[in-house]
């Protein structure tokens, strides 16, 4: 990884369950920066998320680690290319067994689902229509 790269660092209770949700839903597992307290798992070569297990997260802040099913800390969002990889990672998502939050959305230049990881953190699957887009000049 050369280049500028985002990674998001999660607090899960159950690394494994954490992993195979990911891996599910269509990230793939990055054994270079995973061990026994924390997984990496790659998403198109755009971003990685760190499941970081509540001890190994402590190593990195002393703020109290938050309980997602109850506080929302962040909202992540994917934005994809089309309408139908929305629909298949939507799908991935379901059968994960993820908890969706709210009704899918349509807002004429962007459709939108929102759903929960196994921890509760919220996440967004996007796909925008800027030609669609509202006021577009």
């Amino acid at each position: 990884m050369n280049n500028p790269s985002i990674f998001i660092n999660l607090p899960v209770t159950n690394l494994k369950k954490a992993v195979d949700f990911y891996q599910q839903i269509g990230f793939v597992y990055n054994p270079v920066f995973s061990d026994d307290t924390a997984a990496c798992l790659l998403f198109e070569d755009v971003f990685a998320v760190m499941l970081l297990t509540h001890e190994k997260l402590r190593q990195f802040t002393t703020k109290d680690i938050i309980n997602a099913k109850k506080t929302v800390g962040v909202i992540n969002c994917i934005s994809l290319n089309s309408p139908a990889a929305l629909t298949k990672m939507g799908e991935a998502v379901i059968a994960a067994g993820a908890v969706m939050p709210e009704e899918p959305k349509d807002y004429g230049f962007m459709q939108q689902r929102s759903f929960e990881d196994p921890d509760g953190n919220l996440w967004e699957i996007i796909y925008m229509d800027m030609s669609k887009f509202p006021g577009k000049p």
